[in-house]
């Protein structure tokens, strides 16, 4: 049976194993669809606006004190300007939430942009518009000292490797939410776990023997 008490040590196993590890990856496919609350695009002169999307994509370093994320958004007004006669697509805040899964929210646990703004120690927010069209490209790193009301990208590890974490882009028409994605572990990084889980289980069993 497994117990909280094996899933702490198991935790405690891999990340003081980490540094013989690769540095994981993991992904996000941002949706207007995967919020809770379906978003609305409209112009707030009238009409219908095109939907907006997104991808991204985060490393984990092998001593887990550092998640490096580059996010490319389309269709939202990323400087307020590429859209001048629309407001509803100006992006207002953008955030990491957890734990939560598919169709259920959770609350900030690291802001990078809007309120909260939790990149701060520090702050590496770099943010480039696209050259012509409507959207850009953030990167930014979230650091382990990080994270809003009390969480930290450490007290965050648990849900980020068990895909309970996700990334949600905020615009002016969608305070709630315009576009989401569940950022989940790539293949490699799954096996990589598995195989630490093993090798936690086996010290586990022979901890518990007496070994």
């Amino acid at each position: 049976m497994i117990t909280n008490r094996f899933i702490l040590f198991a935790l405690v196993t891999l990340l003081s194993t980490a540094a013989s590890w690769a540095d994981m990856v993991f992904t996000a496919n941002l949706t207007p669809g995967q919020e809770v609350t379906a978003p609305l695009f409209t112009m707030s002169g009238g009409g219908s606006r095109p939907q907006s999307f997104g991808t991204a994509m985060f490393t984990l370093n092998t001593s887990m004190t550092q998640l490096t994320m580059t996010v490319t958004v389309t269709n939202i007004d990323v400087t307020g300007s590429q859209t001048p006669s629309d407001t509803n697509d100006n992006l207002v805040a953008a955030h990491i939430h957890g734990g939560a899964g598919p169709g259920s929210n959770a609350g900030v646990v690291w802001g990078f942009f809007g309120t909260p703004d939790n990149d701060n120690n520090p702050d590496q927010f770099m943010l480039t518009p696209f050259a012509t069209g409507v959207g850009g490209t953030i990167t930014s790193i979230w650091d382990a000292p990080e994270g809003n009301s009390g969480q930290t990208l450490t007290s965050q590890l648990n849900n980020l490797l068990n895909g309970l974490c996700y990334i949600n882009f905020h615009t002016m028409q969608n305070g709630g939410g315009e576009i989401r994605g569940q950022i989940v572990p790539e293949p490699s990084t799954v096996i990589l776990l598995g195989a630490g889980l093993v090798t936690a289980a086996a010290v586990w069993k022979r901890r518990r023997a007496g070994l």
